[in-house]
């Protein structure tokens, strides 16, 4: 019988890996807190690949060499390795020396070549890595490869997150066919757009080529991570991973970018309510601009505002501050027919003040969730942008980081 629609649904925790994928998790001790910090995810059959990294033009060094070998093998891997606790950037080609020595002593133990191997690191900046200490962890991390639970790569990924962030969806297309989507990412801060900060996987058994996950991953990209940020900043080894072992069948392209981008979204959810000095989340959406680009700019404009995210954070209703920042984000829009509500409670209607009582609009700026809704009427086009409050203790955090 066949089907009029597809369907997604979310997967029950805890999360599995879609068929064809095993991981494993170690302690080589890069960490100074003795916690676990090597993940591998391995594809014996081999995956089709793709990638989005950061646009930082101080790239570390195991994304050059990612970048490089999807380009040499087409889109195919057999592994994705990623240590936590040293980020291997800015460290020259020393960097990249140790970077491929550790890929040459993995690649034995997969019965690959290196080239077949993808790498990440997170980290601290401008340390070396310590490939002895990789070496020796290797043989246990190989041996530990299982399929069946995303946990053990979802937690040797993390470094200042407080917890591990995965999602999966089940997807069913028109014609009744199934795949799965699942992925894990790690980031609490240097989080922001292009891309945004962190290191993550997006896995699927779908069966697809790699010029058409590419478009996929990007696409999901965009509509997620590209719309979250929690300092303004960007790091050296930003990147998302997605792979496919193809052991299902193939999938309708629009069914299954729905599926990506859900999780994606999930995940970027996950990064904003998990960062350093988390108190409060903020959204942002803007509707009705002419563009959905411009409102985006707003949404963006707004949500970047450290006076906006300062007030969220002291649950201050100073909503002057919005209409500031709306006013300087660069769209043409007419302050007398625009609104704002915060948590559905409308502040500012036609050019003046709502009628709203103040306490109730400090109830909703204290709120675990801030959502702003800017509505410019000027057009039928529509954005979102989502980061939190801008608290002390992110602040006291980052000033103590590496001391």
């Amino acid at each position: 019988m066949a089907h009029t629609s597809h369907s997604i649904t979310s997967l029950s925790l805890p999360l599995h890996w879609p068929n064809g994928f095993t991981s494993s998790l170690a302690t080589a001790g890069l960490k100074p807190s003795g916690k676990a910090d090597l993940a591998l995810l391995v594809c014996d059959r081999g995956a089709t690949a793709a990638a989005v990294f950061t646009k930082n033009l101080v790239r570390a060094a195991p994304l050059e060499i990612s970048r490089a070998h999807l380009k040499k093998s087409n889109g195919r891997c057999r592994a994705l390795i990623v240590n936590s606790g040293c980020a291997n950037a800015a460290t020259g080609p020393e960097g990249t020396r140790r970077a491929e020595a550790v890929l040459r002593l993995l690649a034995p133990q997969l019965h690959c070549e290196p080239h077949e191997i993808l790498v990440n690191s997170t980290g601290i900046i401008g340390v070396q890595l310590d490939t002895a200490k990789i070496e020796a962890a290797l043989p246990t991390l190989v041996s530990r490869l299982a399929p069946g639970d995303i946990t053990p790569f979802a937690t040797g990924i993390l470094t200042t997150d407080t917890r591990m962030k995965t999602a999966g969806v089940r997807v069913r297309d028109a014609e009744g066919r199934t795949a799965v989507v699942v992925g894990a990412v790690k980031g609490a801060g240097m989080i922001h757009p292009d891309m945004a900060t962190l290191i993550g996987v997006i896995t699927t058994d779908a069966a697809i080529d790699a010029s058409a996950l590419d478009l996929i991953l990007r696409e999901a990209v965009d509509r997620s991570f590209h719309r979250i940020s929690i300092d303004g900043d960007t790091s050296t080894n930003d990147a998302i991973f997605a792979l496919s072992s193809g052991t299902s069948t193939e999938v309708d392209r629009v069914a299954l970018q729905e599926a990506f981008t859900e999780v994606a979204l999930d995940l970027a959810r996950q990064v904003v309510q998990d960062a350093e000095g988390f108190e409060r989340g903020l959204e942002i959406t803007v509707r009705e601009a002419r563009t959905a680009e411009e409102a985006l700019q707003m949404a963006r404009t707004v949500g970047q505002s450290l006076l906006v995210r300062t007030a969220v954070t002291g649950g201050d209703p100073n909503w002057g501050r919005i209409l500031a920042a709306m006013g300087r984000a660069g769209v043409l829009f007419d302050p007398n027919t625009a609104q704002v509500t915060v948590n559905g409670l409308p502040f500012f209607v036609d050019g003046a003040p709502a009628q709203t009582d103040r306490a109730q609009l400090a109830n909703a700026f204290s709120s675990p969730h801030v959502h702003l809704e800017i509505n410019v009427r000027s057009g039928s086009a529509s954005d979102r942008f989502l980061t939190c409050g801008l608290t002390r203790a992110y602040v006291e955090f980052n000033a103590n980081y590496t001391t």
